[in-house]
């Protein structure tokens, strides 16, 4: 896992740019603590930086890597892992190709050489990567097919600025750090727009695209997307297929050469990813490591609530001890998730003031205390958008209610909502926003993306879409949180339940076999039950965990207290001083947590990024 940025110019001469594009790479140091490179064309048209995590071929695979195509020099900076490259790697070999390093970038490199653009359709992985073109004076830039790894881009007069995240782009001098209404539009309507990246004129890769950029402009190219395709197995054959893919997808994944552990939340997903591993790691006389979350005291005065009816902790337990894995609890304190320190990181990573309430920090948290033992760790992120585990994936009512079913009513939302920040933002700025009508549209255009298969039924139908809809948006707003948080400490979280092959067959599957036990993730309980204890096969999905000390929000009021102090924080231009002096004094009822938080994540925003904001 690395971070990658770039300057493409076709009118200057980027020879001269060193100190712009050291900046733009020094904003990926998280991502690649291990080592830094930059190259630059000599005729001065392309300048790339790399920031590396080392994870496979240490003492190779060094980056911007280059070959000679013939005579002139292909370069290319690459993050992420391509888990067939020993397959692929292989295959070129046989081609002709003679490999000077171990990993999987020069396989990448040399598979572009040989496929052009088309080597992203024989990658299996979570990837990247732009290939500076001499021969036809382009870059190509292409991005996994699920989305796993970001890619951003921003067009020039006479090219283009790219970056692993947006603060690459930002360090140079041609960005001009602009959020608008339509980027605002984007962050507070909870919506992940394939494409959108909040600060205006830059635009995100989106998932499965080949982007490329030559003197004439830039193109889009779509290699994959979700399709619709009739699904032919039975109950049995399908647990067994889904089962011998997930055996696959674990095996793969856990190719390393650093330290490799299991992130363990005692539910079903996390269980399953950590169960395969153990029985795969056992085999090669190996002792799989596994760390979970927990917050000081929550265990012993836990309180339900529907979201999270039961904790954690006894059902990792209850894991540990039937696969044997080496376990490690992370315990977090009330003080250190409200630490102002630690929320300026997070919104320091992510770029914008984006977040799931203290999930995000509590993310950040675990991660750090992860990497102090391991590089790389799995996780059982997205299979509930693969196998239908959230509440709207079993209420028709919230599918067929016209918006995001994860926004509707039936799933808990109140009607004509404004996002979830409508007490929140001033009015006249909800007002301009107008946040309904963009949820609609984004709405209409995601729906207009799902192919419908002529055998389908209304209710087969609505099914397809909402699963479309959880994997192609939903799913990428947590992929990215995982992202950011994961690489902010420099920690590579690989996602299993993100293969495309278990995509595109989950997907298809109609809801009467991934919910033919009555319950949710019906395939995937089955597949893996033998593996698991009966109390995590039979756990009923409980969501990450959140603090519940009253502690917590009370350190968020005394910050939102000295905020208010600050009459002139350009915050009170997004948000409603009323309200923050309401919810400070603690008349805004259950709202106030969410709203001080996003009230403090604004405000931490606009101090590190200082966006130019305009809201007319």
């Amino acid at each position: 896992m690395c971070g990658i940025a770039g300057w493409i110019a076709f009118e200057r001469d980027l020879n001269g740019e060193r100190r712009t594009l050291d900046a733009m790479t020094a904003t990926m140091s998280c991502r690649g603590p291990d080592a830094d490179g930059t190259w630059t064309e000599p005729r001065g048209r392309a300048a790339l930086g790399h920031r590396r995590l080392a994870v496979i071929d240490l003492a190779g695979s060094t980056q911007p890597m280059t070959l000679d195509a013939p005579a002139v020099p292909l370069a290319m900076v690459y993050s992420g892992e391509v888990y067939n490259y020993r397959e692929l790697r292989e295959e070129l070999r046989r081609r002709g190709h003679v490999f000077r390093s171990a990993g999987d970038t020069e396989v990448v490199l040399r598979g572009y050489l040989e496929w052009g653009e088309a080597v992203a359709e024989r990658l299996n992985g979570m990837y990247a990567f732009a290939v500076w073109d001499p021969r036809s004076a382009k870059l190509v830039m292409i991005r996994d097919r699920l989305g796993v790894k970001p890619l951003y881009y921003q067009p020039t007069a006479d090219g283009v600025l790219f970056g692993s995240e947006p603060k690459a782009i930002l360090a140079n001098p041609l960005a001009t750090g602009t959020v608008d209404l339509d980027g605002l539009r984007e962050l507070f309507g909870f919506v992940k727009t394939p494409g959108h990246a909040v600060w205006a004129g830059m635009r995100e890769v989106k998932p499965g695209t080949v982007v490329t950029v030559d003197a004439t402009g830039v193109r889009e190219h779509v290699y994959w997307a979700l399709a619709s395709q009739e699904h032919t197995d039975d109950r049995d054959a399908t647990v067994s297929r889904v089962r011998e893919l997930l055996a696959d997808i674990v095996s793969r994944q856990l190719v390393a050469d650093v330290p490799l552990c299991l992130l363990l939340s005692g539910g079903l997903d996390s269980s399953a990813v950590t169960a395969l591993a153990a029985r795969q790691l056992s085999l090669q006389g190996d002792k799989a490591h596994s760390f979970s979350v927990d917050f000081a005291g929550q265990t012993e005065n836990y309180i339900p609530d529907p979201a999270r009816p039961t904790p954690d902790t006894p059902y990792v337990r209850d894991v540990v001890a039937h696969v044997g894995t080496v376990h490690s609890d992370i315990v977090l304190d009330t003080d250190s998730l409200a630490d102002p320190a630690v929320r300026r990181a997070v919104i320091t990573a992510r770029d914008i003031p984006a977040g799931t309430g203290d999930t995000d920090v509590s993310l950040y948290r675990l991660f750090h205390a992860v990497r102090q033992h391991s590089a790389v760790a799995l996780s059982g992120e997205s299979a509930d958008e693969v196998f239908g585990g959230y509440h709207w994936h079993r209420s028709l009512a919230a599918q067929r209610a016209g918006t995001f079913p994860w926004m509707s009513p039936a799933n808990g939302v109140p009607s004509g909502s404004q996002g979830r920040d409508g007490g929140v933002l001033r009015p006249e700025l909800l007002q301009a926003l107008d946040l309904p009508a963009y949820t609609a549209d984004r709405y209409a255009e995601a729906v207009a993306e799902v192919e419908q298969l002529p055998g389908d039924d209304a209710e087969a139908r609505t099914r397809r879409v909402t699963s479309h809809l959880g994997i192609t948006r939903f799913m990428r707003m947590l992929l990215d949180r995982k992202d950011r948080m994961s690489m902010a400490v420099g920690l590579e979280v690989r996602v299993p339940f993100c293969d495309h092959r278990l995509v595109e067959y989950v997907h298809n599957a109609p809801w009467t076999l991934k919910s033919f036990d009555g319950r949710e993730k019906s395939l995937l309980r089955a597949a893996v039950r033998d593996m698991l204890p009966p109390s995590v096969a039979d756990r009923v999905k409980s969501a990450y965990p959140s603090i519940q000390d009253p502690g917590y929000l009370t350190a968020l009021r005394q910050q939102a207290k000295e905020l208010l102090v600050d009459s002139g924080h350009p915050v009170f231009g997004l948000i409603s001083r009323p309200w923050l002096e309401k919810a400070v004094a603690g008349e805004t009822g259950p709202a106030a947590r969410s709203g001080l938080e996003r009230s403090l994540n604004l405000a931490t925003w606009l101090d590190v990024h200082r966006p130019r904001l305009l809201l007319s």
